[in-house]
């Protein structure tokens, strides 16, 4: 169902003067949260910038009145496909833009579904705390069952629509129809009407929203063909809240229209040929726009074959930039209905292919939240899955699928690897500035090094030239990689030979920047510069950095534990050494239920205030990073008494099954049990992500975790027949 109450432009101008940041003001995640994205943000420029938007939504609802009157057309129509269709804007020309539903009548072609409980990586994810904002042609069915009572109206209006159900159950259903299961199916979503998407995303955006979806755009045969691929104001808009509000991050469907022949003046190759058909806020620089892709992913969830789908709208845009950025799944897609509560429907389209990619990237904040206790900023979201993403066909990105397939297991493994065997940083480049790094390549993978960056709005904005190549891109920011005298360049596209394969060399034009050297040997520098004047004098950049060896940690079960020295109330301990390893030392007095546990990082370590007459059991384990940690040694023993202290020598038992455990239930709320065969004596260890014991105790009982924050915690439990952990996720 499909309707709408409109809402006099007066009362939106009051609700305007009396209020910027409060229509979403519970978007942002916790207050906590919303606290560290706002305090990068100038309020007082986002507060000129909706109030902008006001000033001009209350003109254009004037010249669109004007143009229904005069023309004798409907605002709001539903054509045979079951497209909708509402005028919303116009041009700086006039001309009159309709905006438009963009599917056709997902989470294992993204690989989201590596990071859910018993997925292949493990990590207990499901958008659970997190919250993502969905403009479409109306409001989600907020009592649907598969949404709980996580789907809410965000912005008051009256009309529920079929589509916007569609996109918000592809991103957050609960799975009560598995087959319709969302990718970030614990998340919250707030829906609203498209009708004034720019002023309510601003406001959002003000209040910490991470991420939208926006899976519409201007209908395509009703514009003149030099809209194609132009930067319009439209475009400007929507860069200049991303620039200024650094956290947030657009996400829009390319469209629908490569069999459309409505551009009858591409900027390549001839009208059948589908490219240069992007439109309105496809064609900004900071959003991410997604095509559709028909996929095949083996049981590995490795990609093994992929194509951009026949509907797809292709780039370029017109001044030669990689656009679309990425691809997802476009096939046909279940999903929520607002027939009724219970109803579902199929989809094919890139706008289920735009909600699928934003799930995952709403699960990726999530794990790097619970990672480092913070979220990543938009332009380091965005070069993540770029850098990530499945290369399809020729080598390098192309104008039909951007970058490649998004992957985001690859995506959570770099920041599994983060200081390890990858680099990320966030950083700002100065008006003359040059960034210099050294790293080693580790040898078994191709070395790859990108900077992505949130540029300012561009100067330039299009008012009626065909196909004009006029740069978008405002601060010129470059990559280089050197070794030996070799310079390596990023990888760049030609508008005017759309259909060729990507080349090296100096990109003027594109806000994010990737290098590739395959079988990469030795050590190499890499160095971030600019061109020209920066605007403002400054540009927060993110540099990321695979197939290196930034640490040389070792996840090695430490060995060669020994005693080497004691005296009357200590004793000191020594292990092989590993450098720039973090050790984690346990011991305890036999039969005691809890750890001692001390953090170092040479490879010994004095236990002090010892009992006399009593045995103590040490074991060690090596941590890298936060994700790379060691298996515990095997437990080490010794009798304490003094100058007579008597080494006992490594616990070993003799079974013949392995300890086996699994915990129930998963996720959990108060308690969970484990499932395996254990003696009287077996104790557990509740560890955080960040490798640190929340609790311990006996493992033969119910375990409290209550009092345990909401994240991902690895049980670990200690039997006589081993050690073994499971994952467990706290609701």
């Amino acid at each position: 169902m499909d309707c709408k109450k409109p809402i006099s432009a007066i009362r939106l101008f009051f609700l305007a003067m009396t209020c910027f940041f409060c229509v979403v003001s519970v978007i942002g995640q916790s207050k906590n949260e919303r606290n560290q994205i706002q305090k990068s943000y100038n309020k007082e420029q986002l507060r000129s910038l909706i109030f902008q938007f006001e000033k001009e939504q209350l003109s254009k609802d004037t010249q669109m009145k004007k143009l229904l009157a005069g023309k004798g057309w409907k605002q709001v129509e539903k054509t045979s496909d079951g497209t909708f269709v509402e005028l919303n804007d116009v041009g700086d020309d006039g001309t009159p833009l309709f905006y438009a539903t963009l599917n056709s009548p997902s989470s294992e072609v993204s690989r989201a579904n590596s990071l859910y409980t018993n997925g292949a990586l493990e990590l207990g994810l499901n958008g659970t705390g997190m919250q993502v904002g969905v403009w479409d042609a109306g409001t989600a069915l907020e009592s649907h069952q598969e949404f709980d009572v996580r789907a809410f109206n965000g912005d008051q209006s009256e009309s529920v629509s079929s589509h916007a159900t569609l996109v918000t159950g592809t991103i957050i259903s609960s799975g009560m129809k598995p087959k319709a299961k969302g990718v970030a199916f614990g998340a919250e979503a707030f829906t609203h009407d498209w009708t004034r998407d720019k002023i309510e995303v601003a406001q959002a955006a003000a209040a910490g929203l991470l991420l939208s979806n926006h899976s519409y755009g201007i209908k395509s045969d009703r514009v003149p063909d030099w809209y194609f691929g132009a930067y319009i104001r439209v475009s400007q808009d929507w860069d200049k809240i991303m620039y200024n509000a650094p956290y947030y991050l657009m996400v829009s469907a390319a469209g629908n229209a490569q069999k459309s022949f409505d551009n009858e003046a591409p900027i390549f190759g001839k009208t059948a040929d589908g490219f240069d058909l992007l439109l309105g806020f496809t064609t900004s620089k900071n959003a991410l726009t997604i095509a559709g892709a028909n996929t095949k992913i083996d049981n590995r969830g490795e990609l093994k074959e992929a194509s951009v789908t026949t509907y797809s709208s292709l780039g370029p845009v017109d001044d030669g930039r990689i656009k679309p950025d990425l691809a997802g799944d476009g096939s046909t897609v279940l999903s929520t209905s607002s027939k009724s509560n219970s109803s579902y429907e199929t989809s094919v389209g890139t706008s289920m292919a735009a909600p699928g990619v934003t799930g995952s990237l709403l699960l990726l904040q999530q794990y790097h939240s619970e990672l480092f206790g913070n979220y990543m900023k938009a332009a380091t979201l965005k070069g993540l899955v770029l850098h990530t993403a499945d290369d399809v066909g020729s080598k390098g990105p192309d104008y039909k699928m951007g970058w490649g397939v998004i992957n985001t297991k690859r995506a959570a493994e770099v920041l599994q690897d983060k200081d390890y065997r990858t680099y990320m940083e966030e950083t700002r480049l100065s008006q003359g500035d040059t960034l210099i790094y050294e790293f080693k390549a580790s040898g078994d993978l191709p070395l790859m090094a990108s900077i992505s960056w949130t540029d300012p709005e561009g100067e330039y904005v299009n008012r009626g030239e065909l196909n004009s190549t006029t740069r978008a891109l405002v601060n010129d920011l470059d990559i280089r990689i050197f070794k030996d005298g070799t310079a390596y360049l990023p990888w760049k596209l030609n508008p005017n030979r759309a259909n060729d394969a990507a080349t090296k060399g100096d990109n003027l034009v594109d806000p994010y920047e990737r290098i590739e050297i395959e079988n990469a040997k030795g050590n190499y520098t890499i160095v971030i510069t600019h061109k020209g004047q920066l605007k403002n004098g400054i540009q927060d950049v993110a540099l990321a950095v695979s197939g290196v060896q930034v640490s040389n940690c070792s996840t090695e079960v430490p060995d060669r534990i020994e005693l080497t020295s004691f005296d009357e109330e200590s004793a000191m301990l020594g292990w092989a050494e590993s450098e720039d390893t973090l050790f984690e030392v346990q011991y305890k007095a036999s039969g005691a239920a809890s750890w001692e546990i001390e953090y170092v990082y040479e490879n010994n370590l004095t236990l002090e205030e010892l009992e006399m007459d009593t045995e103590y059991q040490v074991r060690i384990r090596s941590i890298c990073t936060e994700n790379k940690v060691s298996d515990f040694s095997d437990e080490y023993q010794f009798w304490f008494n003094g100058r007579d202290t008597e080494v006992i020598g490594y616990e070993t038992f003799s079974f013949d099954e392995p300890l086996e455990i699994s915990v129930y239930p998963n996720p959990a709320t108060n308690y969970i049990t484990v499932d395996a065969a254990l003696s009287n004596d077996a104790v557990y260890s509740v560890v955080t992500s960040s490798g640190f014991v929340a609790k311990q105790g006996s493992a033969t009982e119910k375990i409290n975790v209550a009092d345990l924050a909401s994240g991902l915690y690895i049980l670990v439990v200690q039997d006589y027949a081993g050690i073994k952990s499971s994952k467990f996720y706290k609701n």
